[in-house]
């Protein structure tokens, strides 16, 4: 009897040292659901070069640090295939411009999203791969203008989803106001802007600034907030993307 005794003690005694080892490691997280997760930002352009994507970079990077997610940043498009793609839960397209992609990246990254992936795309992400068919449904719609910056109402109509809850209903803020073609009807709108509250809006009662769907067996968030550097300090608009991709990561 004794003997059992002591065993089983010596089992729970290595059992509580193995799992301390185990957290000091960081073989265990903090946070399980997002244990291991990785994701990319990518950020090349060929067109427009915004001024802020080192904000947007450092942004996600403690953004990262703080929920206990890998964070890779790269404008290298050579990152778009089969071998390393797996290694992400989502991709995050931050302020990309124009065509980032050569055909086999292209068909890499769909078979990455056909197999699970994430996208979650951030401004000019809609300003990106105008020949690109898929990619243009992917990101749920293309930018056509904009006027010039200033304040402007956004109005959250789905707050049950992680880039919206916690937002007011009116939002208040000043960005980058994008009018969109080529919107893909199959997406499920978070949020609109009232065209009453600034100049140079063209989609009348019915302007979708961010939204979210699942396509070909992944997930995809867009927002078009983010042009300027303001915007990766403002904690509402951090929260925002960064629910965004956690949805993309499915999360």
């Amino acid at each position: 009897m004794m003997n059992n005794f002591l065993l089983g003690a010596l089992a729970l005694l290595l059992t509580v040292q193995v799992q301390a080892c185990a957290e000091k490691n960081g073989d265990v997280a903090k946070d399980a659901e997002t244990k291991n997760a990785r994701i990319l930002v990518f950020s090349k352009t060929t067109g427009f070069r915004h001024e802020s994507i080192p904000h947007g970079k450092a942004a996600l990077l403690k953004l990262g640090k703080e929920h206990q997610v890998q964070v890779d940043t790269t404008e290298n498009a050579a990152y778009f295939i089969a071998d390393s793609l797996r290694h992400y839960q989502a991709v995050v397209f931050l302020n990309t411009t124009k065509d980032v992609l050569n055909p086999q990246q292209q068909t890499a990254f769909e078979t990455y999203i056909r197999r699970g992936g994430g996208f979650a795309g951030i401004h000019a992400a809609a300003d990106t791969e105008y020949d690109w068919p898929w990619y243009a449904k992917l990101v749920g719609a293309q930018f056509e203008s904009h006027p010039e910056i200033q304040q402007a109402a956004v109005d959250v109509v789905d707050k049950n989803h992680p880039a919206t809850q916690g937002l007011p209903d009116r939002w208040e803020r000043r960005d980058e106001w994008y009018n969109f073609k080529n919107l893909n009807p199959e997406v499920k709108v978070l949020a609109t802007l009232d065209e009453k509250t600034f100049e140079g809006g063209k989609h009348g009662e019915h302007h979708p600034i961010a939204w979210y769907h699942t396509y070909e067996g992944g997930r995809a968030f867009y927002t078009a907030l983010g042009h300027t550097n303001e915007s990766y300090r403002e904690p509402l608009f951090l929260q925002h993307m960064w629910g965004g991709i956690r949805y993309a990561m499915g999360k």
